[in-house]
């Protein structure tokens, strides 16, 4: 089992105000707020899970999904995602070449890194 992630950034402050909105969706909030080290980590349930840290470096654009606990939040990540500045990296929809239930979005972060939401709970309809 993954115990958190650290997503890097270039800019906190940008990359707060962004995460915030991106990851209410699916249940996130920023529970650890280290502006002096320019890191915050973002709680669902009972583990801060989900980490974004300033780097003095060029970043490094990585993948992160997380989970979503309907179709409704994975739509709403990605509008939200796209609403605070954001680029769509796949709109919401059925990704039946990753399963019959694989239902994501992907959102493109300021700095390039690609984050998804996923929900397994149904199958795509047939063709």
């Amino acid at each position: 089992m993954i115990e958190h992630v650290s997503v890097p950034v270039s800019d906190y402050k940008k990359s707060k105000e962004f995460y915030t909105r991106l990851l209410k969706p699916v249940g996130y909030v920023l529970q650890r707020d280290y502006a002096e080290w320019n890191a915050g980590g973002f709680c669902e349930g009972e583990s801060t899970s989900f980490w974004i840290v300033q780097k003095p470096d060029k970043v490094q654009p990585m993948h992160v999904a997380v989970g979503a606990k309907s179709k409704e939040a994975v739509q709403k990540f990605h509008k939200e995602g796209i609403a605070a500045g954001g680029k769509d990296n796949g709109a919401p929809g059925f990704r039946t070449d990753y399963g019959p239930d694989y239902y994501a979005a992907f959102v493109l972060d300021l700095d390039g890194n690609n984050i998804e939401a996923c929900y397994f709970g149904e199958k795509a309809p047939s063709k």
